[in-house]
């Protein structure tokens, strides 16, 4: 079944307020195969907060994760996220159309810290894979 599209232009509530530790940072550094020495967390970590307001949208309208391909990410930032942050992310649904039984699902998300300041905006491609693709 085809994704509504009176989904485009509507916004989600923002993902619980999150705090970034050095350990978490550490940890996801680790993951991607690099070394943390302190400082800024690298450019791609609020995908974190935005995996999150991705997972609460695919929950709030009954998308199965498992028909989801991700097809791109972009991030631009304000300033550096940094140990301490307590950030939450708002995800939109930017655009969607549909491609031979597939939709195309154009979102933003973006991370704020706690008192409301844009930190980061993230743009993501989903490819949702339609039942007979």
């Amino acid at each position: 079944m085809p994704v509504d599209q009176s989904l485009v232009g509507r916004c989600f509530p923002p993902t619980r307020p999150h705090e970034v530790t050095e350990e978490q940072v550490r940890a996801f550094v680790t993951a991607t195969g690099g070394q943390y020495d302190g400082g800024p967390a690298p450019a791609t970590f609020p995908i974190v907060l935005a995996f999150d307001a991705m997972n609460a949208f695919l929950a709030a309208e009954s998308i199965d994760l498992f028909r989801i391909v991700h097809g791109e990410q972009k991030f631009a930032y304000e300033r550096p996220v940094v140990p301490g942050d307590v950030l939450s992310a708002t995800l939109s649904v930017a655009s969607l159309r549909q491609i031979g039984g597939n939709d195309i699902i154009g979102t933003t998300s973006e991370i704020a810290d706690a008192g409301g300041a844009v930190v980061c905006r993230t743009s993501a491609t989903l490819v949702h894979r339609g039942a007979d693709a």
